[in-house]
């Protein structure tokens, strides 16, 4: 059972990493012209980058607490970007020499994604027909 202490860590980090995403894709997106979305790509790689810093630091340090982690990794960083858990996961499966898992799970999310967003979007315009 979770504790109102998780709850409410997770959902201020949530609350902090969702500004965080909207301010910073913002803000790259404002100042670097484009057409490649490199507002999402670095939220996407900062994301990344901090959930390697913390994973090093909870495996250096066990007695951070568990509403830190949940604070830092399921609220903040679950808001920021779901990709830098998918990058953790991937790194931790090639870590362990499960390489067959781990491309698996990179090609599966990637093209899997894509697929779903397809599927989603092209069964929506064909209803609204």
């Amino acid at each position: 059972m979770t504790n109102y202490l998780t709850i409410i860590a997770v959902a201020s980090g949530g609350a902090l990493g969702a500004l965080s995403r909207m301010f910073l894709n913002g803000f790259i997106n404002r100042n670097i012209p484009h057409v490649f979305p490199f507002g999402t790509l670095g939220v996407n790689l900062l994301g990344s980058l901090i959930i390697g810093i913390v994973f090093a630091l909870l495996h250096l340090n066990t007695t951070i607490s568990p509403h830190i982690k949940s604070f830092v990794v399921t609220g903040f960083l679950g808001a920021l970007t779901t990709y830098s858990t998918f990058a953790i996961e991937s790194f931790f499966l090639i870590e362990s020499g499960e390489y067959l898992h781990a491309f698996s799970n990179m090609a599966l999310s990637l093209f899997g994604t894509i697929l779903m967003v397809s599927i989603g979007y092209l069964s929506i315009l064909q209803l609204a027909k």
